[in-house]
């Protein structure tokens, strides 16, 4: 009897086990949507991604030295934010995937500490902000450097890259 049950207790710990794996399995399924353009792909495969502290960076692209993450990806802001909170959920947080951290986000480079900080997203995530603005990656974006979001009006208000003075850089 005692090893039936036992039996029992491992058929049933790996039917829980194969069912979070399943589910798992299917949220990582769908990588794009023809609502914002195209298939892009997934969100960048990042640290804050990965629950670790952020890293705020400068690089110098076509549009001069702009924000980006510890990998180079760049870094927008969305002119519908206000007083330092992200309007960005659903949908759009698909297209635009905030850029989170676990813990103080930490600067490097030409990048200014006294400009980073945090603020609470409705999901409970923390989301990394910049001279107040809270700032976010583009789907579009596939390598480092890339700034395919630039100026888009999408989702009720337009995106920018965001320059080492925490301003949006502008070039309409």
């Amino acid at each position: 009897m005692f090893a039936t049950a036992r039996n029992l207790q491992r058929g049933t710990a790996s039917a829980a086990g194969l069912a979070a794996l399943t589910l798992v399995l299917a949220g990582c399924g769908a990588s794009g949507s023809s609502a914002y353009g195209g298939g892009y792909g997934g969100a960048p495969a990042t640290a804050s991604a990965a629950g670790m502290v952020a890293t705020v960076d400068l690089h110098n692209s076509s549009l001069g030295s702009i924000l980006v993450d510890a990998q180079g990806k760049t870094l927008y802001l969305f002119e519908a934010d206000k007083n330092g909170k992200s309007t960005c959920s659903g949908p759009c947080a698909t297209a635009w995937p905030p850029l989170l951290s676990n813990g103080a986000p930490q600067a490097a480079m030409g990048a200014s500490a006294s400009l980073l900080g945090t603020t609470a997203r409705g999901d409970g995530g923390s989301q990394v902000t910049y001279a107040g603005h809270p700032l976010y990656y583009f789907v579009g974006d596939k390598a480092a450097g890339d700034v395919t979001g630039q100026g888009i009006n999408q989702f009720g208000a337009k995106w920018y890259v965001v320059g080492k003075d925490g301003k949006k850089i502008d070039n309409d």
